[in-house]
């Protein structure tokens, strides 16, 4: 019998899965399981040995047995709650998802040593258990953050990595509806798996940004406020990296000046590594004439910044060793033209109908021949260095 043949029945073979395995997200501890699976024996009338074997003995830890039932119980308690949202509300909320985390950090062992006292006790305490929490729970507590608000708590899931996939379309719709500006922000920069709908929602949302969704955005221009003070700082200071902070000192400065907060948030739209260049070009070709001449004009703010000044380059030394987070955020040349040339390609025929944006189009041809000289004569130099 050949392998596919024995892949093929093995696939078909009637077998159901127990209600208790199937109420296991999550397998915490995979090693102790593992050691403990065995072979099937072999059936003594075969005449040749089966390349394939089941094995028997597939048995969830009870550490991990536990863990699942906290999560049933807090998901049925938490459910309740989101059905009433009058009973104690925040409070309430928080009260039973710090529970918990701390009886999840009992069960592992885990001790948490922080006041409960102490300001953002339930930031800190998803920063040290809540990689822990089952499927289930990473689905719901998302919900429950934006249905009673606690923004800081949802960032903190977020910046950690525990927004479940299949949450990500309803975060960053909900988001958006409540014009939470910042988070909106902060999911650009930590989620890998935003899609197509998701991207055109957050691109076209902070291209033409309603007028009461800037008062969420005062963090994101005190953040990047805060990193400009902090380069320099740096930059005027002494060390092994004063070089390197001078570098930093004049790419935060191009990306920070003469733009406004919600262009801000488009820096790390265009300098996200998960973007996708296929799945944005389908968002660009979604946008209508004002947005298409929102992101116009930024894109032309930052080729006049680079033609401009031509020596600033990419630092992605600055966040780790100056702690210069924002570095990681800024567009580069090849960002910029390549977002204009999908621009172009995706909107040539309503280009050409439109006085107004040819205008705009026409004074970037200068500084794109311009840039295109400096990159000839780059190349030239970086070849004859080569060579010699």
């Amino acid at each position: 019998m050949s392998l596919l043949v024995l892949i093929t029945k093995a696939s078909c073979t009637n077998t159901t899965m127990s209600e208790e395995e199937l109420n296991y997200p999550i397998v915490l501890n995979p090693d102790p399981i593992n050691l403990s699976l065995t072979p099937e024996s072999e059936d003594p009338k075969s005449e040749r040995p089966r390349p394939i074997k089941k094995v028997t003995g597939w048995e969830i830890s009870q550490t991990d047995k536990e863990i699942v039932k906290l999560g049933e119980i807090f998901c049925k308690q938490l459910r309740r709650k989101l059905k009433n949202t009058n009973n104690h509300g925040i409070d309430g909320f928080l009260e039973l998802f710090t529970s918990h985390l701390m009886k999840i950090g009992e069960k592992v062992g885990i001790s948490v040593e922080l006041d409960q006292l102490e300001e953002g006790y339930v930031c800190k305490l998803i920063g040290k258990l809540g990689r822990l929490m089952g499927r289930d729970v990473k689905s719901l507590i998302p919900e429950a953050c934006i249905v009673f608000e606690v923004w800081d708590v949802l960032e903190s899931l977020v910046t950690n990595g525990l927004v479940e996939h299949s949450c990500t379309s309803n975060l960053i719709h909900n988001l958006i509806e409540k014009r939470k500006s910042n988070l909106i922000d902060l999911c650009v920069k930590h989620l890998s798996d935003i899609q197509t709908y998701e991207l055109m929602c957050i691109l076209k949302y902070f291209l033409l940004l309603p007028d009461d969704g800037y008062e969420s955005l005062a963090s994101v221009r005190k953040d990047w406020e805060s990193q400009a003070l902090l380069v320099i700082e740096k930059a005027s200071g002494s060390g092994k990296h004063k070089s390197l902070a001078k570098d930093a000192s004049l790419l935060v400065m191009l990306a920070h000046d003469g733009f406004s907060v919600t262009e801000l948030c488009l820096h790390s739209l265009l300098s996200s590594p998960h973007l996708d260049e296929v799945i944005f070009s389908v968002c660009i070709g979604k946008l209508n004439g004002e947005e298409l001449k929102a992101l116009i004009r930024y894109l032309g703010k930052w080729l006049r910044k680079y033609e401009r000044f031509p020596q600033v380059g990419p630092c992605p030394k600055a966040s780790s060793a100056l702690g210069l987070k924002v570095c990681d955020r800024i567009p580069t040349l090849e960002n910029v033209i390549k977002c204009l040339g999908l621009v172009v390609d995706e909107h040539f025929s309503s280009l050409v109908l439109q006085s107004e944006i040819q205008k705009e189009l026409r004074s970037f041809e200068g500084i794109v021949n311009s840039l295109a000289s400096e990159a000839r004569l780059c190349g030239t130099l970086t070849i004859l260095t080569e060579i010699l």
